[in-house]
């Protein structure tokens, strides 16, 4: 079985470590994990993992965020999947950081990547999507710059563990389904708590 796994991002890299390129990340590090690297194909960055008889089709498109839907309609009739088989990664300010939420269809949210891939899609919005909490903190009028933005340093103390979990959801989705997966991953994530018990795991390292 296959399926195509959708991180969303901008090319270059100025974008590379700001808060709208978490499904980059994301799919950079399951490939590092899986040792295995990604190869600039048609309109995209694409590596391939497999797990468990399944294979996963990993793709960061090169299109910039506004035009994702130009990649992911290529290469799921490339790759010939039903969206059933699609997965979406993409940050959300409508979340606190940390959040994650996967959801089996629904809008964009105001979300640039969404928007062009449903409309991409023939208005087409039953795909699965996993949404990944980046927060709000910024001014009206500021959103643009906050995605663009540099993840904080606390953010980014814990940023690793979520992003274990999020590559978790990813392989739960391909060998328990979606419903499973929502169930296991769905949750809620207090920062201020997660931030303690990051810094106390580190003191007692330190003293050892």
């Amino acid at each position: 079985m296959k399926y195509l796994i959708i991180g969303l991002g901008n090319p270059g890299k100025e974008y590379s470590d700001t808060r709208h390129n978490i499904g980059f990340k994301v799919l950079d590090a399951f490939a590092q994990a899986s040792d295995t690297f990604f190869l600039h194909e048609r309109y995209a960055d694409v590596a391939k993992v497999k797990f468990k008889g399944r294979t996963f089709v990993l793709v960061k498109p090169m299109t910039f965020m506004n035009l994702s839907g130009k990649a992911v309609n290529y290469w799921l009739k490339k790759e010939k999947l039903e969206t059933s088989n699609l997965l979406i990664i993409v940050d959300d300010i409508a979340l606190p950081f940390g959040s994650i939420r996967i959801k089996k269809n629904g809008g964009a949210g105001g979300h640039n990547g969404l928007i062009d891939i449903i409309e991409k899609l023939d208005n087409n919005n039953n795909f699965n999507r996993l949404r990944f909490g980046v927060g709000n903190d910024f001014f009206k009028g500021k959103q643009s710059d906050y995605v663009l933005g540099k993840w904080s340093e606390n953010e980014k103390k814990l940023l690793p563990e979520r992003i274990k979990k999020i590559i978790g959801a990813i392989k739960n989705f391909g060998t328990v389904g979606i419903e499973r997966t929502m169930n296991f991953s769905n949750s809620k994530y207090d920062f201020e708590e997660q931030l303690k018990k990051h810094e106390t795991k580190e003191e007692k390292k330190n003293e050892q």
